[in-house]
């Protein structure tokens, strides 16, 4: 009990990344590739580590956010993470929203408009985050990253069991239009887009405000945990696909809702009727987290960014953009929903360009003046957040060449 009390951050981290990236992507990379693209998920989790470290730490030592940080490198690197974060917060939040939406009216047997269970989880998400804040969000993140990974170490168990086709462990890289876009998206959103790392930093100074110890780097062990909890699911996932879909005559939707719907059909076809419910609830929880995480983040980082670049301190700035993001999604829904893969696309794509900027950004505050010696990254983290950045510049480079 004591460990899980002093989790918190990580476990949010996990929920939020755990969500479109694992439940559709890493599902489609098994089902196309089978277990092909095994090297894929750990080459970009391993080299985008640092980065997503680096925000934590950050404000484990100095005691403010990495927004603040970037702030003090420069007002234009800040005012670059907000506009960016203008233009893809409204169309992330939609889409993590509408795949839970489609997967709670599968779970729950409800027969309302996709529309109408958009509404009805954006709701309890605001309830939920209004009325318990950042210490209802804690515990129940802990409840439902705990579910989401025994029910789906559950449904590969009985996969591996019950799967009847050969499968091949050989790695393979995707070629083809398609193949390459795929992979770009796969990979941009694995774990999750390093901007992720600034919600961390916001997460880990709200859970140090209830911490009865001094930060140390022990400290870090809750962000490590989370990342390769995400890790890990990412692979069973991956698994998932493979024993379950891979060679199969069904064409898969590219709608991430209907998706969802297909993946938990074929997964009970397999499986057996009996697995319904453990496969719609491990669906269900995995986009839920990730809808929860991201309806508490972007207003939080956002009122911050904010406050920092007008230098006012404004009252209720967290409960005012989260109605912003509240409007501009339901906006989304009610206007632009058949331009929704369009967005989606622009965000992924905006995701992984912009990469390489947030680890560079990242590497050179937590090697800074602004940042305590003693807290600094050691010779082993330096060189692969050096290879990481190598490989993130170089991997943007390949994916212009392929497509312009």
């Amino acid at each position: 009990m004591g460990i899980l009390k002093k989790l918190g951050p990580g476990i949010l981290f996990a929920g939020a990344a755990i969500g479109v990236s694992h439940l559709v992507q890493s599902t489609k990379a098994g089902a196309e590739f089978g277990f092909g693209l095994v090297w894929a998920l750990i080459l970009v989790n391993l080299f985008k580590y640092p980065f997503f470290r680096f925000a934590p730490q950050y404000s484990l030592a100095t005691g403010e956010s990495i927004l603040k940080g970037y702030y003090k490198l420069s007002p234009w690197v800040l005012w670059v993470y907000f506009i960016l974060n203008i233009a893809t917060m409204f169309t992330i939040q939609t889409a993590v929203t509408i795949v839970t939406a489609g997967l709670a009216a599968n779970l729950f047997n409800i027969s309302i408009d996709v529309i109408t269970w958009s509404f009805i989880v954006t709701l309890i998400c605001v309830l939920v985050l209004i009325i318990g804040k950042y210490k209802l969000l804690d515990t129940l993140m802990k409840v439902i990253v705990t579910t989401l990974t025994i029910s789906t170490v559950i449904a590969l168990v009985m996969a591996i069991f019950k799967t009847e086709h050969q499968f091949s462990f050989e790695q393979v890289i995707p070629s083809g239009t398609a193949g390459i876009a795929f992979l770009i998206a796969f990979m941009g959103w694995m774990p999750a887009p390093i901007d992720v790392s600034i919600w961390q930093s916001m997460w880990t100074l709200e859970k140090q405000k209830t911490a009865s110890s001094t930060p140390s780097k022990t400290s870090m062990i809750d962000f490590n945990i989370g990342y390769i909890a995400a890790t890990i699911i990412g692979l069973l996932f991956i698994g998932l696909g493979a024993l379950i879909m891979y060679n199969a005559e069904e064409t898969f939707s590219s709608k991430a809702a209907v998706f969802a719907s297909q993946l938990i059909n074929m997964y009970t076809t397999h499986l057996g009727d009996s697995t319904y419910y453990l496969i719609a609830i491990a669906a269900f929880t995995t986009m839920f987290s990730t809808t929860l995480t991201t309806t508490d983040a972007s207003p939080r980082v956002m009122a911050s960014s904010f406050e920092l670049l007008s230098g006012k301190k404004i009252k209720h700035s967290y409960a005012i953009w989260m109605i912003i993001l509240v409007l501009g999604t339901m906006a989304i829904f009610l206007f632009f929903l058949s331009e929704m893969k369009v967005l989606v696309q622009i965000a992924t794509v905006l995701s992984f360009v912009t990469a390489p900027f947030y680890a560079i950004i990242n590497y050179a505050l937590i090697t800074s003046k602004h940042t305590p010696k003693s807290w600094q990254p050691g010779i082993l983290l330096r060189i692969l957040s050096y290879s990481g950045i190598i490989f993130l510049i170089g991997f943007g480079i390949w994916y212009v060449i392929q497509f312009f």
